[in-house]
């Protein structure tokens, strides 16, 4: 039997998991994979995957490899690779950097997000070309 690729990313690895009930403040920085599912107010930073969890509330500013949001997030994230924002998951406030920016139907982003092309793709842009249009007249 096999499952689904939704049920795969449900049961990614985690290394540190802050539980359902479980209040922290402080700042979290780690090199492996992190799940929020209680309360959590500070700076989190991994190398890896953050997750904050469907009943999650993170009071943070974060910046990891992916980040995930099911829960409500309050700051912003900074993300090396994609940023997900579940059906359920809910940002207030901006997106300073995303590889790629993924937001499902039901999902909440309360704030700004601004994406530039690859350092490769910049080179390769080709520059802007003014055009301008003259009126003649005939006769």
């Amino acid at each position: 039997m096999s499952r689904s690729k939704a049920s795969k990313n449900s049961f990614l690895p985690t290394d540190s998991l802050i539980g359902r009930g479980t209040e922290v403040e402080g700042a979290l920085a780690c090199e492996a994979n992190v799940r929020v599912e209680g309360k959590f107010n500070g700076v989190i930073e991994s190398r890896a995957c953050v997750t904050i969890g469907e009943h999650a509330e993170a009071r943070s500013d974060i910046s990891a490899r992916e980040v995930i949001i099911a829960g409500k997030v309050y700051g912003d994230v900074q993300a090396e690779g994609k940023l997900t924002i579940t059906s359920t998951g809910q940002m207030f406030g901006d997106v300073l950097a995303a590889a790629s920016l993924v937001i499902a139907e039901g999902g909440i982003l309360h704030g700004a997000s601004r994406m530039e092309p690859k350092k490769s793709e910049q080179t390769d842009a080709r520059p802007a070309v003014d055009v301008h249009l003259v009126e003649t007249e005939a006769g």
